[in-house]
């Protein structure tokens, strides 16, 4: 299992690389203490259960990027220069140069399952997220599009479902993204950055559709069809309401006062006979 005494004991640990082993169990919840944290790979293990709610404590995924490109030190007289053998892009590539501007997660290949928790959109200095390959469902948050600077996003192959958020398109400098392989629906938010990507990046969402993937949508294919239905509906309500109010207000009130109208005259009638009997009555008493 992932050891819990990461958390506990390396509180200003900033890469942590566990990618490729035999791991298993849960992400511990003392990987939250990791506040200096800029590279979290735990990839291709077997690792389950679900993403922690406290991932937001990752704070240093928030800040504003280190404007030293590459992380430099001076020990004994001897200087040397950091470097990670890191997944990006999908391939491997040793980062030495830009290392102190990278800032990623990467839980790939592994089963953990639940929702994405919506801290992660917490931290807004992730460059890189990389979520594939697990049995994650739920929807992808409204709020994705507060990551405005990730260049890589990955969720592809997991149980995903509902549509993809709007605030997406907010995201000007993604390079990558691969959404395919889920149970997504709806329309493919409109964009310049989106549209540019492949249609493989969406593939395998049976109910999605738009541009870029080569099924329409329906009100792309009827647009005008569609608008004059929906304003000819509305019309037709309208008229069915106004009809049916007027007509059974009408009815109404009509029944009303012709009730009360039959009413009325048979009191009046009634008194008019009684009236008549008395007065003959009278007459012949006398």
């Amino acid at each position: 299992m992932v050891p819990l005494w990461i958390g506990n004991s390396l509180p200003n640990l900033v890469i942590l690389n566990l990618r490729s082993n035999q791991l298993y169990g849960r992400v511990p919840l003392s990987l939250c203490r990791l506040s200096q944290i800029q590279i979290l790979d735990l990839s291709l293990n077997k690792i389950e259960g679900t993403i922690p709610e406290c991932i937001y404590n990752l704070t240093a995924m928030s800040r504003t990027m280190n404007t030293t490109p590459s992380a430099i030190y001076v020990y004994i007289g001897v200087t040397y220069t950091d470097y990670a053998s890191l997944v990006w892009k999908g391939r491997e590539s040793v980062l030495k140069s830009f290392l102190g501007l990278v800032k990623m997660i990467d839980l790939s290949n592994n089963k953990l399952h639940g929702e994405i928790p919506e801290g992660i959109t917490d931290l807004t200095e992730l460059v890189a997220l990389n979520l594939s390959r697990n049995n994650l469902s739920g929807l992808i948050t409204p709020k994705i599009g507060l990551l405005r600077n990730l260049l890589s996003l990955d969720l592809s192959r997991n149980q995903l479902y509902g549509e993809i958020p709007m605030s997406i398109s907010n995201i000007s400098f993604l390079s990558q993204l691969n959404l395919s392989t889920n149970n997504l629906s709806g329309k493919i938010p409109t964009g310049t950055q989106i549209q540019s990507f492949d249609a493989s990046a969406f593939l395998e969402n049976p109910k999605l559709c738009g541009a870029p993937l080569p099924n329409k949508c329906l009100e792309d294919l009827h647009p005008n069809y569609i608008n004059n239905q929906g304003h000819k509906k509305e019309n037709d309500d309208d008229d069915d309401g106004f009809i049916t109010k007027g007509f059974y207000v009408a009815a109404s009130l009509g029944f009303i006062v012709g009730f009360w109208g039959v009413c009325c005259i048979s009191v009046l009638n009634i008194r008019y006979i009684m009236k008549r009997l008395t007065s003959n009555a009278q007459r012949i008493l006398a």
